[in-house]
């Protein structure tokens, strides 16, 4: 019953990272809306390592369309500025001396409707993923009747997993359900 047990804990393991990885890409789609995780992957130079500009500034979002940055050194505003500007942001910086801004646009429909479409694109990639664990899984408890174990268990375990694998596909349609009216709220 042990060997059951692992393998739905090992089948259950990556359908929830499989749900959080996509939960995080999702964050990192821009929706119109001012999130300071489109910073994230955005590197600067500080004293000869890169790091993430959170590491040198302050980063805010006063209101809905605007982030705002602080450095903590004056000398990292044009650094700051240059990574933001060589980065797929798309947004140029606002530099008034004390404080970098990033106005963001409101987007066109045209944007929206790509935006959504990528997001459904990363959704898939999680249901891919979550399907793989549940094959994984199924796979290696038909690997072990043959080892041994019975098939009743067996069975049991090939129901757990499926009910398993639902449970996940909600959680990600869900998520992906409060991405796309995020991205289509204007």
């Amino acid at each position: 019953m042990n060997d059951l047990k692992s393998y739905l804990d090992t089948a259950e393991k990556k359908m929830k990272e499989a749900v959080a990885f996509l939960d995080d890409s999702l964050a990192h789609i821009r929706a119109g809306k001012a999130n300071v995780k489109i910073l994230d992957a955005i590197r600067v130079d500080y004293y000869g390592s890169k790091v993430p500009i959170g590491n040198v500034a302050n980063i805010s979002t006063p209101d809905q369309r605007t982030i705002a940055i602080m450095p903590w050194e004056k000398n990292m505003f044009r650094v700051i500025e240059k990574a933001i500007i060589d980065s797929n942001v798309g947004i140029m910086p606002e530099n008034n001396g004390e404080v970098i801004r990033l106005n963001i646009p409101p987007l066109t429909e045209e944007r929206r409707k790509q935006l959504v479409k990528d997001s459904k694109n990363e959704a898939e990639k999680a249901r891919v993923s979550v399907r793989n664990a549940r094959r994984e899984c199924i796979d290696g408890l038909k690997k072990a009747v043959k080892e041994g174990m019975s098939e009743d268990v067996s069975k049991d375990g090939e129901e757990k997993v499926q009910k398993l694998h639902d449970k996940y596909m909600k959680q990600i349609d869900e998520v992906f359900a409060a991405k796309e009216k995020e991205i289509l709220t204007v």
